[in-house]
């Protein structure tokens, strides 16, 4: 970031678990000024200490209603939308106009295929305005498109299930090392804080516990994410998430045919220097597999794999925080390339 200005990031939706992961984040952020806490009318506002016991202390302000008068007066350069699709459809685009850039959190504006964006039922007052803005928004993956993300005015944060299945896949996709053909398999579990904070009979504890389900099968809306950032088509991927009985972290278990065979070191070698610029994703060299508590509480997405005896069925298994690096760590990690900070700042 040029200059010694530290900037002024606003959260618009703090009550769910990923506005209290950001708002602890953008806290600890050396080049942040302490974050203004935004939710809409009729919303919960008050004492941070009473929505956020852990917090209390930090010097902050309450939950204020949102208004762009608010963000005007207070200088906001930053606004992290961490609210419905709906919303999000409507405020990222007027954000713009008014000169304020906007990072995501919704699925609003990650999908480029209508066919795809039919998942989310969206009824836009302008769809022709709608469809322009959808193509100037970024997809925020940096470890794919650092550049875009850097110059981009509005980032559309990645999906959880979709980052892990992602960045799973790109080296080996991109390399042009599988056998589409034959198909690829994403068998993916999460933990309970993906569904949200708002309780459902899904999600209850009595339903969790000491269970394991799958759900939105072939009707997920990741699936259109990872399809869409890896050149895939619908016929090729199979994606199925899970619930997991525990409060955060993803696994992805990812099942592909290599073109050829090949041996552990060749491909070992080939994903490693695909990510060799990215900082926070960490390759596991066989016969090492990364698990959910590796990265739990980090910003790190773990890639490891186990090679078939034929050398060409391959397992890659992708681990990440549901709640960091599929939510709100890879949110400030958009943020750092778009104003020109260290990527890793306020995420060590």
């Amino acid at each position: 970031m040029s200059g010694n200005a530290k900037l002024q990031p606003a959260i618009m939706g703090v009550s769910g678990y990923t506005g209290f992961e950001l708002t602890k984040l953008l806290l600890r952020h050396p080049q942040m000024k302490s974050p203004l806490l935004l939710a809409r009318e009729g919303a919960e506002q008050g004492a941070v200490a009473e929505l956020y016991p852990p917090l209390s202390g930090n010097g902050m302000h309450g939950v204020e209603p949102f208004s762009w008068e608010l963000l005007a007066w207070r200088g906001v350069d930053v606004l992290f939308l961490a609210t419905p699709h709906e919303v999000s459809r409507a405020w990222a685009p007027e954000a713009e106009k008014r000169g304020v850039r906007v990072v995501d959190l919704s699925g609003a504006w990650r999908l480029r295929e209508p066919a795809h964006r039919a998942i989310y039922s969206f009824d836009d007052a302008d769809p022709a305005a709608a469809s322009e803005f959808t193509a100037r928004a970024v997809y925020g993956l940096p470890e794919l498109h650092r550049p875009k993300i850097a110059a981009a005015q509005t980032v559309a944060n990645p999906g959880c299930y979709a980052t892990s299945c992602i960045l799973g896949l790109a080296p080996l996709v991109f390399g042009g090392l599988l056998d589409l053909d034959a198909g690829v398999i994403c068998d993916s579990k999460s933990g309970v804080s993906g569904a949200g904070k708002q309780p459902t009979s899904r999600t209850h504890f009595v339903e969790v516990a000491d269970n394991f389900s799958a759900y939105s099968v072939f009707n997920h809306r990741h699936t259109g994410e990872i399809v869409e950032q890896l050149g895939l088509s619908d016929s090729q991927l199979t994606f199925t998430p899970h619930l997991l009985p525990i409060p955060r972290g993803i696994l992805s278990t990812i099942y592909v045919r290599l073109r050829q065979p090949m041996s552990e070191a060749d491909v070992l070698a080939e994903v490693r220097e695909f990510y060799a610029a990215s900082k926070f994703v960490r390759i596991f060299a066989p016969p090492r597999l990364p698990q959910v508590q590796f990265s739990a509480h980090t910003n790190f997405c773990d890639i490891g794999f186990a090679l078939g005896p034929d050398r060409q069925k391959l397992i890659v298994i992708s681990c990440l925080d549901n709640l960091l690096k599929g939510a709100a760590g890879q949110a400030v990690q958009n943020m750092n390339l778009m104003f020109e900070c260290e990527e890793q700042e306020g995420l060590g």
